[in-house]
């Protein structure tokens, strides 16, 4: 019996320091062992997160063996998730922006042993990452790889209207009425098709030089546009992509994106 207990005292109970920090690093490490399946989905490349949805429902998601029609399940790492005969990996998610030189094709691989654009970013990194949307063989610019399926999703998506801003170079002066037809909307073979903006390049007196923001992923669009009109394009280059300058990029080289840029582009609408 000590001093305390003699008088009749209760014993003082120790007090128990809790480090709040950890806790909350505990709880975040155990609500990340467990990810939406649509998610996992979307981070293996496959699709985006909306097209996820639709295959689980329509019962074409298997984890672990078993059929999974349920939106909002949950998966853990060690899960084995299946779509149609492949087992699904979720990878880190990377993203690459290559200033693209001419003479290269946006392709995976070619039949015609041509030049792929993949050549230039095939040690970038280890998983593996396709190009969003494409740029002609002739064309230069600003490509984006990436294995995240939602962001390829929501960047080529027209609904999205993606700012593309591409610097034209014609062979001869375009004249003020062709500059109004084209700002007003040209009709193509496919459709009509307005840019979203057009603009002489400014310091140039001969007006060859052209800026044309366009938000659409219609194949060749800007060399159809000024092609229909009897222009041909000398040289063709996206300088802007969703944000995304050639900013210390030279021709041919690649760097990944910063967060702030991934962050940017997530929360285009």
């Amino acid at each position: 019996m000590n001093e305390n207990q003699a008088r009749g005292e209760k014993p003082k109970r120790k007090r128990l320091r809790v480090d709040a920090s950890k806790i909350k690093e505990q709880t975040q490490r155990k609500e990340e062992e467990f990810i939406r399946l649509n998610k996992y989905m979307a981070h293996s490349g496959v699709c985006s997160r909306r097209e996820a949805d639709k295959l689980i429902s329509s019962g074409q998601v298997k984890v672990n063996g078993q059929l999974v029609t349920e939106l909002g399940f949950k998966v853990k790492e060690s899960d084995r998730i299946e779509y149609g005969n492949k087992v699904l990996h979720r990878e880190r998610l990377v993203y690459v922006l290559l200033n693209k030189p001419k003479g290269f094709i946006t392709s995976l691989d070619d039949p015609f042993e041509r030049k792929t654009v993949m050549s230039l970013v095939e040690n970038a990194v280890q998983e593996r990452i396709y190009p969003v949307g494409r740029l002609d063989r002739n064309t230069t610019g600003l490509l984006l790889f990436t294995n995240d399926g939602e962001m390829t999703k929501k960047l080529t998506h027209p609904s999205h209207k993606i700012k593309k801003i591409y610097h034209v170079v014609l062979d001869k002066a375009l004249t003020k009425q062709h500059f109004t037809e084209i700002l007003e909307g040209i009709e193509l073979e496919d459709g009509l098709i307005v840019p979203d903006d057009l603009a002489y390049v400014e310091n140039t007196e001969n007006r060859k030089e052209i800026g044309i923001e366009i938000h659409s992923g219609r194949n060749r669009i800007v060399r159809r546009i000024f092609e229909h009109l009897g222009y041909e394009i000398v040289k063709l280059d996206r300088v802007i992509l969703g944000g995304l300058t050639k900013k210390d990029l030279s021709r041919g080289s690649w760097r990944y994106l910063l967060p702030a840029e991934i962050n940017m582009l997530k929360m285009l609408s």
